[in-house]
């Protein structure tokens, strides 16, 4: 397999090699009498070396074993493949003033359809180029801080968004934008929760589950309601804005620090957890559904605290678990965020490991597995121990991001006393007094 024939191997490559056909071009296909003409397609990198892959006229692939007997002619120069951009709406000057910042992800990508593949083509001006609604709501400005998929992010690029949110932000923005992949958003939002602190405008991350050209993709939708709160919504905090049903009828807010991704392809994957969503946009308008939230105010100003520290694990506890906790003392780790069961239990086989780790000053704190309710320590013996060895309750915090947040706190303090109080102080909202029981 090469670069200039992505998928291919074996006998498929040598053949296409020998008639001098590349990915795109239009080729023709002799086999047992049949005669196929297309487009030359990648294939999946774990496929066989024997078939190549056309796009028909009809738009439908076909796969074509290559014997000895195949005969592949080159008929047609393929093109590169290109997305040319709508020209951009008119902009009006006496709106609002939004930010955009593109990282990459599904909602910054399409299908290709000539060649089947899903390329990271958009640009952040694509984003709204392509939404022609959002002129009518806000002045953008849009930006690439980075093009990758999220499962490519690090602390790294938390902090550079930070520091890149707080220049826009300082500089009279009405709000910000972040087009961001689903699979870790959730980690980034609650990562610039604490970041971004004492925010005079709401900072929204915005994702979509299926690309932007797909007839069934919830992007447009998703970036308007995202473009929408950050021009006019009151409140001025870190949110995740996505569908809140399978349909296009609203647009959920969830807290920064309380979502989570709970389906892999549905268009309402995400959910807050042991809170009520922030807000709803619906019909055009934004309702609170919470009272607690931090409102807009122009008067602020933003506190950037970009520093994550990576010497930090979230372990999910399980019966049979093998020496994990040993293994992160023994390599320098500097915090443990334990994902225990029910109210916050671990077996007592690891009593011994816990009580090393915190002995040598590693932060040890607990969350549960289960999706909802929160830690006590104080009904049963074993949450009893735990306690009494040092083990940090973290009430109703999601473990995601309990880890996020032992990342900050020890990017901001090396002191074991002050970490494991900054750990339990709650910062963004990432925890409440009371968990609250919705329907």
């Amino acid at each position: 397999m090469t670069e200039k024939f992505p998928g291919y191997k074996g006998e498929a490559l040598r053949a296409l090699k020998e008639a001098g056909a590349g990915i795109g071009d239009k080729i023709r296909v002799m086999k047992d009498e049949e005669i196929y003409q297309g487009v030359l397609i990648p294939r999946s990198e774990f496929g066989d070396d024997r078939h190549l892959v056309l796009k028909l006229n009809t738009g439908y692939n076909v796969g074509i074993l290559v014997t000895k007997d195949t005969k592949i002619e080159r008929i047609g120069v393929g093109a590169k493949p290109a997305f040319s951009t709508p020209p951009l709406p008119k902009q009006k000057e006496n709106l609002p003033r939004v930010a955009i910042l593109s990282t990459g992800g599904t909602i910054a990508s399409r299908v290709d359809y000539r060649t089947g593949g899903v390329r990271p083509a958009l640009t952040a001006n694509d984003l709204y180029s392509v939404v022609p609604e959002l002129s009518e709501i806000a002045f953008l400005d849009a930006r690439i801080l980075f093009s990758v998929f999220s499962e490519n992010i690090t602390v790294e690029h938390w902090s550079e968004a930070a520091k890149s949110i707080a220049k826009f932000v300082k500089n009279g923005v009405a709000g910000v934008v972040v087009a961001h992949g689903t699979d870790t958003m959730g980690y980034t939002a609650a990562a610039l929760s604490f970041a971004l602190q004492n925010l005079p405008v709401p900072v929204i991350l915005v994702g979509s589950q299926r690309s932007a050209d797909r007839p069934s993709s919830d992007a447009a939708t998703n970036l308007i309601g995202a473009v929408k709160a950050a021009a006019s919504a009151p409140f001025a905090e870190v949110a995740i804005a996505m569908h809140e049903t399978v349909s296009d009828d609203s647009i959920i807010f969830h807290r920064g620090v309380k979502a989570r991704k709970c389906h892999t392809s549905r268009r309402d994957a995400f959910k807050s957890i042991n809170v009520p969503p922030l807000a709803r946009l619906k019909d055009g308008k934004i309702r609170m559904l919470t009272r607690d939230y931090q409102k807009r105010d122009s008067e602020k100003e933003v506190i950037v605290e970009p520093r994550f520290n990576e010497e930090v694990t979230l372990i999910k506890f399980h019966p049979g678990m093998g020496p994990v906790i040993d293994w992160h003392v023994e390599n320098g780790y500097k915090g443990i965020i334990l994902e225990g069961t029910g109210l916050g239990h671990v077996s007592n086989r690891y009593f011994s490991a816990i009580r090393k780790a915190i002995t040598k000053k590693i932060i040890v704190g607990i969350t549960s597995q289960c999706i909802w309710g929160r830690v006590n320590m104080n009904v049963y013996d074993t949450g009893r121990d735990l306690l009494e060895i040092g083990v940090i309750p973290l009430k109703d915090m999601l473990p995601e991001t309990a880890l996020v947040k032992m990342m900050w706190v020890l990017g901001q303090t090396k002191d074991f006393t002050e970490a494991r109080k900054l750990l339990s102080k709650n910062i963004a909202n990432e925890f409440s007094e009371r968990t609250v029981f919705g329907d």
